[in-house]
């Protein structure tokens, strides 16, 4: 709403988070959706590159278009991070403000093995949910802002219908106190999780039908953050989800994200040694009790696009498919016809 006018272009990921429709929704605002690189063998969207970026600025050019803002995931829930100071590089040269969904970013920069934080690399705006990795109570985030591409004035209108005029105290006495922890200890405050994460990822890399997402999964790899340890279970015959029940129940080990042939673990300030031997114990356990199948042929070629949504029309703006009426059908029936979200969409199709 602070960049976006209603009609005006949002450039953004297809596997934005669904506030991002919201947002839209609210500002009136048309996306102009950017495919990420996609591995069908993991099941995992990455980011999106500068070259991306800059199609899709050129594109609605040829359209008589220009983009209001961009808006880049980054790092994603599993940690792959953009590179961020090319794509800025671009869109400065236009005019055009970057905005960064940084949800799970929110403790990049503090230690020299992180990636670097999207706003040292050049964005406008970084949208932080503190909570996820640091140590504020949940609910509580963080907007950063720097340059003059935004107007700081429209921002704070948009906030101002958007906030509770009672905020919670409790929660921004929680965000100074995460802060306040941070600045007294920046250099080493996150030396004993990054250990912990690196010896979690050498001891799992030796049990047997277990596999670790790491460079150069997609080739648009730029960063990833290494306190997310994505962990595939499909040689073993096993979902993410089953694979979540076991740690869960046999071994209280609680994942972070569960997909259909992964799962991520997220390493914070809190993380202890027991809990990685828990882990690993796990997963020798599902390595032990599985059955092996066959590994997936050419692996090179499982990297793709999004092929199922490459081809799909935008019937309507997300602020009119949200007005219109609509209907509750089955997946076998949606075929052919206007879903209300995108998100929606992607989840549907996962499904099939």
């Amino acid at each position: 709403m602070a960049t976006c006018s209603p009609g005006d272009t949002l450039i953004l990921p297809r596997n934005c988070h669904i506030s991002a429709i919201s947002a839209m929704v609210l500002s009136g605002a048309l996306p102009k959706y950017i495919v990420p690189e996609y591995d069908f063998k993991w099941d995992v969207a990455g980011g999106i590159t500068p070259s991306q970026v800059n199609d899709a600025i050129k594109e609605l050019e040829m359209e008589g278009r220009k983009a209001a803002a961009l808006l880049v995931v980054s790092p994603t829930y599993h940690g792959i991070c953009s590179n961020m100071d090319e794509i800025c590089h671009i869109c400065h040269s236009y005019n055009i403000p970057v905005i960064v969904d940084e949800a799970h970013g929110a403790h990049l920069g503090f230690h020299p093995e992180l990636p670097s934080s999207s706003l040292s690399q050049g964005a406008d705006l970084a949208v932080q949910s503190t909570h996820k990795v640091l140590c504020s109570l949940t609910q509580s985030s963080m907007l950063h802002m720097q340059g003059n591409l935004v107007d700081r004035e429209r921002i704070s209108k948009s906030l101002q219908m958007l906030q509770s005029s009672s905020p919670s105290y409790l929660l921004l006495a929680s965000l100074d106190a995460a802060r306040a922890q941070l600045s007294e200890n920046r250099e080493a405050i996150f030396d004993k999780a990054i250990d912990l994460a690196l010896e979690a990822r050498s001891l799992i890399s030796k049990i047997p039908g277990i596999s670790i997402l790491e460079f150069p999964s997609f080739s648009s790899f730029f960063q990833i953050d290494p306190l997310r340890l994505t962990i595939g279970v499909w040689q073993l015959g096993l979902s993410g989800f089953e694979a979540d029940d076991i740690l869960c129940n046999d071994f209280g080990v609680v994942c972070e994200l569960v997909g259909t042939k992964s799962f991520t673990l997220a390493f914070n300030l809190g993380t202890q040694r027991d809990h990685v031997l828990r882990l690993v114990a796990g997963l020798k356990h599902l390595s032990q009790t599985s059955h092996f199948s066959q590994p997936v042929k050419d692996e090179g070629k499982n990297v793709n696009h999004f092929v199922c949504l490459d081809d799909i029309r935008i019937s309507m703006s997300p602020r009119e498919a949200f007005f219109a009426t609509k209907r509750k059908v089955s997946i076998r029936d949606s075929l052919g016809e206007i879903v209300e979200s995108l998100y929606v969409l992607i989840h549907l199709v996962f499904q099939l």
